[in-house]
């Protein structure tokens, strides 16, 4: 019998942490304590991650990419740039939460959950297929897509609502018009990248959807333009999966960012996706964690998410 919602996570992301830096193991631990506390969440099942292997980052990476982060580690840890940093046990760590990724695809591909959630770090939207950056060593959502396009879909939607724009998996597909890559973000900011006329690259123009927004932006004009630019995409695309960069860091109480979500904003955000994964690919999605450094918005915001994940069925989508 196919679970509505399923869970995975990397266990071993406790070894990646550099002293005073946001994106911390407390992430994962606030969200675990959440969903343990939550009666209709804590029965979940959770999945068993596959083996990591070196295979799985080389799927949308450059090898350079991969032995400059294992370098790093083994060299005992260091900074790629002033964000993002490395330590002995990062390059496992990544592989680790990669194969997370690949394990929620393959789940939802063979019909053990119709929705899995990879509860994984470090992030990954910003690694490009040459490049660690923004606080991102391996791209999980690409390798994702990837493994998925792997395993016989023809068509792969990506759904980014993560504060900051996923410049590398943008970058990663910009030429696959079989990938649909959209974001919702705050511009201008970090890393600068997801203008509104980027669109896609040669042979894949239309197949990017970039909606910027400005700082100050709260939950209600957030949905607005989601269901003005981003839903008729998805629409039109017709995906056989849906691949979620779920962050967290648009929310009103982040310290990274200026945008005014709220648990309700999510609850609705994951309403809007699942009923796009319902009316295009019988209800399959991948959601993996990208950002969200206020430890209870972020811990709220997914159980919220969750919730509406998990029900036997869709719920309407609701404003905030």
């Amino acid at each position: 019998m196919t679970a509505p919602l399923a869970l995975v996570r990397n266990d071993s992301q406790s070894r990646h942490q550099a002293d005073g830096h946001p994106e911390r193991p407390a992430r994962v631990t606030a969200i675990l304590e959440r969903i343990a506390a939550e009666p209709h969440l804590r029965s979940l099942p959770w999945l068993v991650p596959e083996r990591a292997s070196r295979d799985l980052p080389l799927l949308v990476h450059d090898p350079e990419e991969v032995e400059r982060v294992e370098g790093m580690a083994v060299r005992g840890g260091g900074w790629f740039d002033p964000d993002t940093y490395c330590t002995a046990s990062s390059y496992d760590v990544a592989l680790d939460a990669a194969a997370c990724a690949a394990r929620a695809v393959d789940a939802v591909v063979a019909g053990e959950a119709r929705c899995v959630f990879a509860v994984i770090r470090p992030p990954g939207h910003h690694a490009t297929a040459f490049r660690p950056m923004g606080f991102c060593l391996f791209n999980n959502a690409a390798i994702a897509v990837r493994r998925a396009l792997r395993d016989g879909a023809a068509r792969v939607a990506v759904v980014d609502f993560d504060v900051h724009h996923g410049n590398g998996t943008q970058d990663i597909f910009n030429h696959a018009p079989e990938v649909l890559y959209t974001s919702v973000h705050q511009h201008p900011w970090y890393p600068g990248t997801g203008v509104e006329e980027d669109r896609g690259g040669a042979g894949a123009v239309g197949a990017t959807v970039n909606v910027p927004v400005p700082a100050g932006t709260d939950g209600t004009a957030w949905l607005q333009r989601f269901d003005s630019s981003i839903a008729p995409a998805i629409d039109e695309f017709r995906p056989d999966l849906i691949v979620v960069s779920a962050g967290y860091d648009a929310h009103a109480v982040d310290p990274l960012a200026e945008l005014g979500l709220t648990e309700a904003t999510y609850r609705a955000i994951a309403e809007r996706v699942r009923g796009l994964a319902e009316r295009h690919c019988a209800g399959r999605s991948v959601w993996t964690l990208e950002g969200g450094y206020d430890l209870d918005a972020l811990a709220a915001s997914i159980a919220a998410q969750l919730t509406v994940l998990a029900a036997p069925e869709p719920a309407a989508a609701h404003s905030v």
